[in-house]
């Protein structure tokens, strides 16, 4: 499974930009609420960790994915799964908590 860092995010999405990447932050609703991080280059999607399985049919195997979570763990095992239901996905390394302290520091960390 392929991993970027937050910051080197910027340049994959704009490699991928003709085919309309999705950032799918994989949080609870209340973490999304806390902080949450966005690019113009992405759509974000936000699916939390355990609605993907009955969610899967509302994600487009076209469009590459970036998973994001908090540190990276629970995105790391949903790009698992979706590679293995045929998707193009990447992890964000680190998560939100890497983008607040490497990219943005006005993202809140918790």
């Amino acid at each position: 499974m392929q991993q970027i860092s937050p910051a080197q995010l910027p340049d994959w999405a704009t490699s991928v930009a003709d085919r309309q990447p999705v950032l799918l932050d994989v949080r609870e609703g209340w973490e999304c609420q806390t902080a949450s991080a966005t690019l113009a280059a992405l759509a974000l999607v936000h699916m939390p960790m355990q609605s993907i399985p009955a969610r899967l049919h509302e994600l487009d195997k076209t469009r590459p994915i970036a998973c994001l979570c908090h540190h990276g763990g629970r995105s790391m095992q949903v790009a698992a799964f979706l590679a293995q239901h045929g998707f193009e996905v990447i992890n964000v390394a680190g998560g939100i908590h890497a983008w607040a302290t490497q990219v943005d520091p006005s993202i809140p960390v918790y």
